[in-house]
């Protein structure tokens, strides 16, 4: 198979879908990997690099879109990449298509087979593909959140750990999973007040185990959510449902109501956001304030440490990318049921069943797309 590599074109993304190794990999498999010049200099990985690991340099993404059989990316397509998609092309990177009506009406026009990395499942529950990426979305989010306390970027200037004799900030983080319970491990260690709201108490459970007295675990229902939301200094955004968009917790009333110049994270802007007053920034331009409250929520948060995001997402997606490449995506997705739950948009047809239910699409069953 013809696997293209393209250099990412959204602001501030400086990963890459492929690293040198994995193009090696896939290279002993027999396939051809064609990467856009440049594409890696963002991790350190220039063009020589690629080609020692066994790729052909293309000069143009124009190129890669034209000659590939399937396009490896890590952000969604953007606008003008999406208009060189073709009938029958697989497309496998993130897509969150569920708050973004736009990207799922050009990937349905186009035909492509679009596989989502943030809906591959895995034996057990979990979503492994996304794990690595909320890893470091969620510890960041304690050092986005931090500098945004400062004054001079528009906070009200607490320090998160405070000193002796001063008490240290309060930090709600709003979900336990694999983003909350990274924010909290790095968040303890600032030496914060660490409240995380969840709605399970499984959840709830195994935070208490991993972090124990360090963190105060909180039942989610509206009363707690308010009741802590407002005496934050910091919020964190960390829920998801896998495809859909996040729930509004935190309403506009409540922002209204919280401290002046306490900081909202939202790392759930990808699925939409978690908070009523969200919407998606970028690197260039991360914040913005809503009454007296700044809000942080940057969509690609990991394309910030690109060396560290790129190899995690690698380790986590060259099993499935080396799976669609050796068997072809029908046989790939008919043999694993994990795989084929990322499919959400193939030969013009929705078939993630959460991003219908959100955009207004028919709902068609992958195993539909599979054995036709």
């Amino acid at each position: 198979m013809k696997i293209g590599v393209p250099r990412e074109v959204k602001n501030h993304e400086y990963r890459v879908g492929l690293t040198p190794s994995s193009v090696r990999e896939i290279a002993a498999h027999g396939h051809t990997v064609l990467v856009e010049t440049g594409a890696g200099a963002g991790i350190g990985a220039g063009d020589a690099d690629y080609r020692k690991a066994g790729a052909t340099i293309v000069g143009s993404a124009s190129e890669i879109f034209a000659r590939a059989e399937m396009i490896v990316k890590v952000k969604e397509p953007q606008a003008a990449e999406r208009a060189m998609l073709r009938e029958g092309q697989i497309l496998f990177t993130y897509l969150h298509l569920a708050p973004d009506p736009d990207q799922c009406a050009d990937l349905v026009s186009s035909g492509a087979i679009c596989i989502a990395y943030e809906t591959v499942t895995q034996a057990g529950g979990g979503l492994p593909l996304l794990a690595p990426m909320s890893e470091v979305a969620g510890r960041m989010s304690v050092q986005a959140g931090a500098h945004c306390l400062e004054k001079a970027r528009g906070g009200m200037g607490i320090l998160l750990g405070g000193v002796a004799g001063v008490e240290p900030a309060k930090i709600v983080i709003l979900g336990g999973g694999v983003v909350g319970s990274n924010a909290a491990q790095i968040a303890v260690g600032t030496g914060a007040q660490v409240v995380v709201i969840d709605r399970s108490i499984d959840v709830l459970r195994r935070m208490d185990r991993l972090l124990g007295a360090r963190v105060m675990t909180v039942y989610s229902n509206q009363d707690n959510l308010e009741r802590h939301v407002l005496s934050a200094d910091l919020v964190i955004g960390g829920v998801l449902v896998p495809g859909a968009a996040a729930p509004k917790l935190v309403t506009s009333a409540m922002v209204d109501a919280m401290k002046p110049g306490a900081v909202i994270v939202d790392v759930a802007i990808d699925q939409g956001g978690c908070c009523e007053t969200a919407h998606a920034t970028t690197h260039a331009e991360p914040t913005y304030t809503v009454g007296k409250v700044l809000h942080y929520c940057v969509a690609n948060m990991p394309g910030a440490v690109p060396r560290t995001s790129t190899y995690a997402l690698n380790n986590a997606t060259l099993p499935f990318a080396l799976q669609i490449a050796d068997k072809g995506w029908k046989a790939a997705l008919s043999d694993n049921a994990h795989l084929a739950n990322g499919l959400n948009v193939a030969l013009g047809r929705v078939t993630c069943r959460e991003v219908a239910q959100d955009l207004g699409y028919a709902y068609v069953d992958p195993s539909a797309v599979l054995t036709a």
